[in-house]
């Protein structure tokens, strides 16, 4: 009855067929093209996307409107066929794989994850670790212990209780590394045989899992997020028929931390939870970039942007944007800032625009200097969540008590949060 109430939902919810607006390239072959100035948008700050993507160690640099390929470059003798990882932008994928072996009756995302990795998985009371489902593994809410030496460690040894599955949200990687073996337990393949069986023939998307992690080329990212933008409909062709769990890939899907699908970032949600933290920023993940947007993110930069208000996919490879140690980095903000100009619009969803705000020096030998509408409401939290209390004096705070090291400077009267470095 599960599976039939869940089958009336497909129809029920059935999206129209947008997909039918959109071009999809061939398997194999030429790719349609469209010009910035067939679509009026302002190709004279094409020079400054450009000069932003060399400054920030991109490789190759895609972006897809109607799915044609509007602007394609390439860098660091990078070319349309060179391999590089996604990263963790390849759990999106992993949690597409997971949708199609729904459909074809392989699994259930209700069912104990135990039903897939035998039991005992963890070292978890049995009747604790029966809590834990896929799709609890789906939207990091396992509960596991995350304050272990290796977040990578898939052993029962290092999977330990913290709390009953679906009451705490955290990025941790190990859930989700199991999730492949539950792939590879319901399907009865190898992760990379099923991924070409479902996606090779279908989309064209060509590629292959090293040790967890997919390597492919830009283009074959170009076809996974045409793909999810198009609700994981190719040409007509239905690659997930669950409009449930479309939805829930590319909305809240839990309440935790809104801005998290099923292994997918969301934008424009009023807080979020950064990757190696437990506690809660506000505001959006990319303020300057449309509020519809979602994305599957990897490490040092490594993404798949979808904006459906736009029809619009953005790919970006390459090497680390910058120095910054949060997996959500500032790049995706002077990234999109850079877009908009192209596409001649802005776009903010911050309560109080960023000029407004000052804080010098920083990093800081102890003592900050603020500039703006502030509250008095102040608090910093340090790299483990730890919170200490501030206060704001002329325009100056004294952090000088405090250890060197990464904090987050928080206004919880108006959502305003900076990064401190502290010397």
């Amino acid at each position: 009855m599960k599976k039939l109430g869940r089958l009336f939902l497909y129809f029920l919810l059935a999206p129209s067929f947008l997909w039918a607006q959109n071009y999809f390239p061939p398997n194999t072959g030429f790719w349609d093209t469209i010009s910035p100035q067939q679509m009026g948008w302002c190709a004279t700050e094409l020079s400054g996307l450009d000069s932003l993507l060399i400054a920030t160690n991109t490789k190759s640099f895609i972006i897809l409107k109607g799915g044609k390929i509007a602007y394609e470059r390439y860098y660091n003798g990078f070319g349309p066929d060179s391999i590089w990882y996604w990263a963790s932008a390849g759990k999106t994928l992993t949690a597409s794989l997971i949708g199609i072996a729904q459909d074809e009756g392989l699994l259930d995302i209700s069912d104990k994850s135990s039903d897939y990795l035998g039991r005992p998985w963890t070292s978890l009371p049995l009747n604790k670790e029966d809590l834990i489902s896929i799709e609890n593994q789906l939207s990091m809410t396992t509960g596991l212990d995350y304050q272990v030496p290796n977040q990578d460690c898939t052993a029962d040894s290092c999977l330990l209780y913290r709390a009953d599955a679906g009451t705490q949200w955290y990025y941790h990687n190990a859930p989700y590394l199991l999730l492949q073996d539950v792939i590879e337990a319901a399907s009865g393949s190898s992760l990379n045989q099923y991924t070409a069986q479902k996606y090779f023939g279908s989309i064209g998307l060509r590629g292959l899992w090293v040790a967890n992690t997919y390597f492919s080329n830009v283009r074959a990212m170009a076809r996974f997020g045409l793909l999810m933008l198009n609700d994981f409909n190719w040409a007509g062709q239905s690659l997930i028929a669950d409009t449930v769990f479309i939805k829930q890939m590319k909305e809240s899907s839990q309440t935790l931390n809104p801005a998290y699908g099923y292994l997918t970032w969301l934008n424009g949600k009023s807080t979020y939870i950064q990757p190696g933290f437990s506690f809660t920023f506000p505001g959006a993940i990319i303020s300057l970039a449309p509020a519809d947007l979602y994305m599957a993110a990897g490490k040092n930069d490594q993404r798949i942007y979808m904006v459906p208000s736009l029809d619009l996919v953005v790919i970006r490879q390459g090497e680390a944007a910058d120095s910054s140690l949060l997996a959500l980095s500032g790049f995706d903000n002077d990234l999109w800032q850079m877009i908009m100009k192209v596409l001649c619009q802005t776009v903010s969803l911050e309560t109080n625009p960023a000029e407004e705000y000052a804080l010098y020096p920083n990093p800081s030998e102890g003592v900050l200097f603020l500039e703006g509408p502030w509250s008095q409401d102040l608090i910093l939290r340090d790299i483990a969540g730890r919170k200490h209390l501030l206060k704001l004096e002329s325009g100056v705070v004294n952090i000088s008590h405090l250890p060197q090291g990464i904090y987050w400077l928080m206004d919880r009267e108006n959502g305003r949060t900076e990064k401190v470095l502290l010397n």
